[in-house]
């Protein structure tokens, strides 16, 4: 039996990695664990997030995940560190804001949009300092509540937040990095306030390096067709919702 591809995040936001995981990797058994009922793990303490994480890690592991993809930012600069201590025979892939790659194209007004956590942790003041241009200017601002806000599906409060935090920004920024793996499910509407923007997320690099991971530890499977399963920790009746997310 094929074994399977472990990811979790705080809920939906994971999906934006998982379809592009999907489109690479179409052969492989996912097993995607939301963990909605502690959603947002943007707003937890460190010892709180790290013994969430370990009991979604530690599932993962009983259901038999080769690899386990952290599909969020929050639970990667946080806890990645301290998981591969933890479990040193397990392969971790993470998620961080992708600031890297508005170094690599140049870009030169950049806001990073992310959790309350993983806008002050010491993972993304490391990116910006190693990929900050001297003629870049990086505004860092914290999403808040976005994240649970797109969790329960608040199209009127999303918007309320995203122009308050946005819109004095739509003529002086060229890039914005979504710094939550939520923030992807909502480009349109981040778009809507900031249309001359790009919007760059980090979902492409995270299935790159699964996949290199795989290759590396001769893990890959291409012998049939793979499988989706979506578990949530919170209403199994919201499953049917992240399917046609998926979908979309």
């Amino acid at each position: 039996m094929n074994r399977k591809i472990g990811l979790f995040d705080s809920g939906l936001g994971g999906l934006s990695i998982l379809k592009e995981l999907v489109k690479l990797l179409p052969n492989e058994n996912y097993l995607f664990y939301e963990d909605s009922i502690n959603n947002p793990y943007g707003q937890k303490s460190e010892d709180e997030l790290l013994k969430i994480v370990d009991n979604a890690v530690k599932f993962l592991l009983k259901e038999d995940c080769k690899i386990i993809v952290i599909a969020c930012n929050t639970a990667t600069t946080c806890c990645l560190k301290k998981l591969r201590e933890m479990y040193p025979d397990t392969i971790f892939v993470g998620t961080v804001p992708a600031i890297k790659v508005a170094y690599d194209n140049n870009y030169k007004n950049t806001i990073i949009l992310s959790t309350p956590y993983t806008m002050q942790s010491s993972r993304v003041e490391e990116l910006i300092h190693n990929y900050r241009r001297k003629d870049q200017n990086i505004i860092n601002i914290s999403g808040e509540n976005l994240a649970h806000l797109i969790e329960l599906d608040n199209k009127i409060e999303i918007m309320s937040l995203l122009n308050r935090k946005l819109s004095k920004y739509k003529d002086v920024t060229d890039s914005l990095v979504l710094g939550c793996t939520h923030y992807s499910l909502i480009k349109d509407e981040i778009q809507s306030i900031l249309p001359n923007t790009v919007l760059l997320d980090g979902c492409v690099g995270v299935s790159n390096e699964v996949k290199h991971q795989l290759e590396e530890h001769k893990l890959l499977n291409n012998n049939s067709a793979g499988n989706i399963q979506i578990i949530n920790s919170k209403d199994e009746k919201l499953v049917e919702r992240s399917f046609g997310i998926l979908r979309s």
